[in-house]
């Protein structure tokens, strides 16, 4: 009777270690389970954030593409604009030198005035004529004036232009149809140093009217004003 209540014990004992062992067995596996399946759903949202960075990062590189040649076109956009500003500010910079050559604006700037004067002594009345300013001499005094850089000239006050005229007529001069009588003084527009040295080369201009008796005066001017002209057909 007592070896069979000793058996149970044993039996009872070993039931309970195995069933301890069963029960230890089932939750680790259990617990194991569960933290591979963690594990498998941290990886896969691991994944997923991985794949939507790499596709955000491509988006990203798309669009720095489409910045740069948008700024690239841009870039060009500004050339071209700067280019074709130029090319307008040139064009209006030239039409308005031609309006200044053509006498169609009012200008101002430094220059010189020439005075040519009859002879203050005549020694008799039929030589009078070589001793007073005649057409040719204004011509040489603003043919001069140009080719050395004059940028508008005027007779007595009156604009000339690539058009005008002058003629003699007795004691008076005509220019464009207007009569001037004597002293001549003829405005240009440039620089003063320049249009006075090239009046004053010797044998030059200034030379050729002393010889002819005339009377040539030439002063260097900070500011001189020249009206437009004025045509009255």
């Amino acid at each position: 009777m007592k070896k069979v209540k000793g058996k149970q014990v044993i039996l009872s004992f070993v039931c309970l270690v195995l069933g301890f062992m069963i029960s230890f067995s089932y939750q680790y596996a259990k617990d194991k389970a569960t933290k591979r399946n963690v594990t498998d759903r941290q990886w896969q949202k691991e994944y997923e954030y991985r794949q939507q960075l790499i596709e955000q990062q491509k988006e990203n590189r798309k669009l720095e593409e489409e910045l740069i040649e948008k700024q690239q076109k841009v870039q060009q956009m500004e050339k071209s604009l700067a280019s074709e500003k130029k090319t307008y500010t040139d064009l209006v910079k030239e039409a308005e030198q031609l309006r200044m050559y053509t006498g169609k604006i009012a200008v101002k700037g430094k220059g010189i005035e020439v005075t040519l004067s009859d002879a203050s002594y005549i020694p008799s009345e039929q030589s009078a004529t070589d001793y007073i300013v005649h057409e040719q001499h204004v011509f040489k005094v603003i043919h001069e004036l140009l080719i050395s850089g004059a940028e508008a000239i005027a007779i007595n006050g009156q604009r000339i232009s690539h058009r005008s005229y002058i003629m003699c007529n007795g004691p008076v001069i005509e220019v464009d149809g207007i009569q001037h009588s004597a002293p001549f003084v003829i405005s240009a527009i440039g620089d003063p140093d320049v249009l006075t040295a090239s009046l004053n080369i010797a044998g030059g201009v200034k030379d050729q009217l002393v010889n002819d008796n005339i009377v040539v005066k030439i002063v260097s001017k900070d500011e001189i004003t020249l009206d437009p002209i004025f045509h009255t057909e």
